[in-house]
């Protein structure tokens, strides 16, 4: 036990001391705080200042368009109003925009006894932001100015155009709580991104480790000391040690991230996110065991390669069950308790990122939890069995390609 934990340290330390280390630490939320603020800043009066001209024989529905635009407060503008519909009018409004003082016309036809069609004619092919709007505007300003002409209140009309909004609502054991579809779906995104990105990543640090010190004949002189089923246990304890700082890192400046005013405008109001006490205990216990999972993998894999680009072949096996789970992430957040999402819960492979799925859109039962961990030990230690014995023997082969028969022999010597 002592010999582990004197490897573990040294695995702790020699990554933790190193740049790439530092980099991805500070780097990533250094990264996600400038994306944060580049888009919250960008936002701010995106499409303003642009000098419109609605152009359209129906006063009464043109003046309701230009109205829907001024009343957008965070994007202020002029916008013009042409009643002349005749193509001397329609070419000189395009001069206008070849000389640059308007930038776009919305150009809509009201023939009598059918709906109205509009065309937007602007210099920017991309635009689509103004796009946006005025089709919102031209929408909503078409459906009041037939309320009101009808007969209907103001008021009445514009309640009817500003729309009705569902407010969504979770039941509980205890209680019933508010809820927010697409809140959820976001907190699990990521908590599964986030999961599944660490996981495999150290799991590859894993097998990287070990063929360098391959390669280097490093394992010679330490297996002169140290068993190798204490090597590979100190280098998972090791390196998952350091995956968890690093996740506590990122956690503790999400929050400052998150605390901060640009972040607060996005995720405040009906886009709020809340985690409970549920997830934040068992988002650790999934990192563990699906890095020992997958890490007792890549190591079993690593002592039967010889370079890492012949380990890198063996990327696409490890990453299939990552691409399963979020394949699925339609169906596990619309019916978090079907069949396939409860199944894919309890495969092992897929069990940490299905769980948190699940989780963001309803809390499993305990039993469900407990299978499923259940589970993910089973298959631990079936892994470390079978990787441990590969690893005995493959990390003192060189120089001969590990066949199907070949591994099946070195499981026989150990």
């Amino acid at each position: 036990m002592n010999n582990t934990m004197l490897i573990a340290r040294r695995e702790y330390l020699e990554q933790i001391r190193g740049k790439a280390f530092r980099l991805s630490t500070v780097g990533l939320p250094a990264l996600f705080a400038v994306i944060i603020g580049v888009g919250y800043l960008s936002s701010l009066g995106l499409g303003s200042g642009k000098h419109l001209v609605i152009a359209s024989s129906n006063t009464a529905l043109a003046t309701e368009v230009r109205d829907h635009l001024h009343s957008d407060k965070g994007r202020k503008g002029n916008v013009d109003l042409v009643t002349e519909m005749t193509p001397e009018s329609r070419a000189a409004l395009i001069e206008k925009m070849r000389a640059k003082t308007v930038d776009g016309v919305l150009w809509i036809e009201t023939p009598a006894g059918a709906v109205p069609s509009a065309s937007y004619i602007s210099q920017a092919a991309g635009d689509f932001m103004t796009t946006g709007r005025l089709r919102n505007a031209l929408n909503d300003g078409l459906v009041h100015e037939k309320l009101t002409g009808s007969g209907m209140k103001q008021g009445d009309a514009d309640a009817v155009v500003t729309g009705i909004e569902i407010e969504t609502f979770q039941v509980k054991k205890d209680s019933v709580v508010k809820s927010n579809a697409q809140a959820s779906f976001w907190k699990g995104y990521v908590m599964a991104i986030l999961l599944s990105m660490t996981t495999l990543i150290y799991g590859m640090n894993v097998a990287r480790s070990i063929i360098q010190e391959k390669t280097s004949r490093i394992f010679e002189v330490m297996l002169a000391t140290v068993k190798p089923s204490d090597m590979l246990a100190g280098k998972l304890i090791g390196v998952g040690a350091v995956g968890l700082t690093q996740i506590v890192i990122w956690v503790v400046a999400a929050a400052v991230i998150v605390a901060t005013p640009f972040a607060a405008a996005m995720l405040t109001g009906d886009f709020a996110i809340h985690f409970s006490w549920t997830e934040g205990i068992l988002f650790p216990v999934y990192f563990v065991l699906g890095y020992l999972l997958y890490s007792s993998l890549f190591a079993g894999l690593a002592a039967t390669c010889e370079t890492e680009q012949e380990l890198q072949m063996y990327m696409p096996l490890a990453a299939a069950p990552t691409w399963l789970s979020f394949a699925m992430i339609v169906l596990i957040i619309n019916d978090s308790n079907s069949i396939w999402s409860m199944l894919a819960s309890f495969f092992p492979p897929t069990a940490p990122i299905v769980m948190f799925l699940r989780m963001a859109s309803e809390i499993p039962p305990a039993w469900q939890f407990a299978v499923s961990i259940g589970l993910l030990l089973l298959s631990i230690w079936a892994t470390l069995w079978f990787s441990s014995r590969l690893y005995r023997v493959g990390i003192l082969m060189y120089g001969k390609r590990a066949t199907l028969p070949e591994l099946l022999r070195w499981l026989r010597y150990s």
